[in-house]
């Protein structure tokens, strides 16, 4: 599984202006009801609920927000690089400015483990984060996750 056959450029915010974490799950949150038709609040407490068990910034200025929603049809992937990075209470106590955010329908057992060890195992590398800090647009940003998952396959 490619996290870009999860992401579409439409679930990239890049250069996004947030306050807090609480804003940034409010905006992906948002933007994940515009495009599944399920609530905007659902999918905001299905978030904060996963937050509320332990944070989900994994270090390095990379969090990666996920939850199983009920109603949801297939998995999807955002991902905003932020302005400026927000505290997300993270291992390292570090302010996250890269942040994935994974939904995936309840019933997706294994694949949604699957897809959060691959985002994981994307994040690790020191050189696609520099990409996707330095990547220039949108466009940029996709074209690095998809690069980086033919070049993984190999």
């Amino acid at each position: 599984m490619d996290i870009s056959d999860l992401i579409t450029k439409d679930r990239i915010f890049d250069a996004h202006a947030t306050g807090s974490k609480k804003q940034l799950l409010q905006d992906f949150s948002t933007h994940a009801s515009t495009q599944t038709g399920i609530s905007q609040r659902s999918i905001f407490d299905t978030l904060t609920e996963r937050e509320r068990l332990g944070s989900t910034g994994v270090g390095n200025g990379i969090a990666i927000p996920h939850g199983k929603l009920t109603d949801l049809e297939g998995m999807i992937v955002f991902l905003a690089r932020l302005d400026t990075p927000v505290d997300f209470d993270s291992l390292d106590n570090m302010p996250v400015d890269l942040v994935f955010c994974l939904l995936a329908p309840e019933d997706a057992g294994a694949d949604h483990l699957k897809a959060l060890a691959r985002i994981a195992r994307l994040v690790r590398e020191p050189e696609t984060v520099r990409k996707l800090r330095l990547a220039k647009d949108s466009n940029a940003l996709l074209s690095i996750l998809s690069s980086e998952q033919i070049s993984d396959a190999a």
